[in-house]
């Protein structure tokens, strides 16, 4: 779903511009040191972000932009009388972009030389400032990263395994890389019927269950996954990424694959709290 940016008022405008022509201390940045961008009616500008956008502003009313996907800011000129406000190869107000680790800001500039126009800015280290917020979490580049290296290792020969309605389930290898936990999983399909992805959930569960109701479960959530739920006839292996939780002795980690038809296959996988303990790190 695309996401509105808000457009700032007047007064945020002036006291923004204020503030960026002066240097209010020592490496804070000076609208004369912002890369320069050209803009035109007509024609969309795209900022590529490396990373997920979190925030991005726009100090004009005469830009508008939003958020197509998550990595990239679109901006349109929208004013029609330019000549009028001398907007002609002059600046008309600063983009500022945040990502999750970092601030880039442009100083964008309106003409009409077709030649100067650009459509597509790639949002470089050159232009950014890093975020200083004490703990930083990873960014989803990062977990991505991450997760492609747990899929390039091999599993472990005593992997936890479970066996249900010709599926196998098995959980290849658990890493850790400092707040967050990787779970390195694959499925195979033994039989000649595709298995059409519902759900995967992940409970702390019990160990021993005497009454159902008497069962105490808590569902975590991943953070990220490398893939997304998708049907496969054969085999399916993904990495699913958690923040650290921690768990008493007396209970396991349930892990719980659902088919989407009405009588759907359930395969299901258990894990202790020592599997999470001794995982290796990447």
């Amino acid at each position: 779903m695309k996401r509105t940016l808000i457009i700032l008022s007047s007064f945020f405008l002036i006291a923004f511009n204020g503030m960026s022509q002066e240097k209010i201390s020592n490496g804070v940045l000076q609208k004369s040191k912002l890369e320069r961008i050209y803009i035109t009616k007509d024609v969309s500008l795209h900022f590529v972000s490396p990373e997920p956008i979190q925030y991005a502003d726009i100090s004009t009313k005469s830009m508008l932009g939003d958020l197509p996907v998550e990595n990239v800011l679109r901006l349109k000129y929208t004013t029609d009388s330019i000549e009028h406000y001398g907007f002609v190869n002059r600046s008309i107000g600063i983009v500022t972009v945040v990502g999750e680790k970092f601030i880039a800001q442009y100083d964008v500039w309106y003409t009409e030389n077709q030649a100067m126009v650009q459509t597509q800015i790639e949002i470089l280290p050159k232009n950014t400032n890093p975020l200083d917020v004490g703990s930083i979490p990873m960014s989803q580049n990062d977990l991505h990263s991450f997760s492609l290296q747990a899929l390039k290792k091999s599993s472990k020969t005593h992997a936890v395994r479970s066996t249900a309605y010709g599926m196998q389930a098995q959980v290849n290898n658990v890493y850790t890389v400092d707040d967050y936990v990787f779970l390195d999983i694959t499925y195979s399909n033994k039989t000649n019927l595709k298995y059409d992805v519902d759900e995967f959930r992940f409970k702390i569960d019990d160990k021993r269950i005497t009454k159902a109701t008497n069962n105490q479960s808590v569902e975590i959530t991943p953070v990220y996954q490398v893939y997304q739920k998708a049907a496969f006839k054969k085999q399916y292996r993904n990495v699913f990424v958690f923040k650290k939780f921690t768990f008493p002795d007396n209970k396991v980690l349930t892990i719980e694959l659902t088919e989407k038809q009405i009588s759907g296959r359930v395969i299901t996988l258990q894990l202790d709290y020592s599997d999470i303990l001794n995982a290796d790190t990447l």
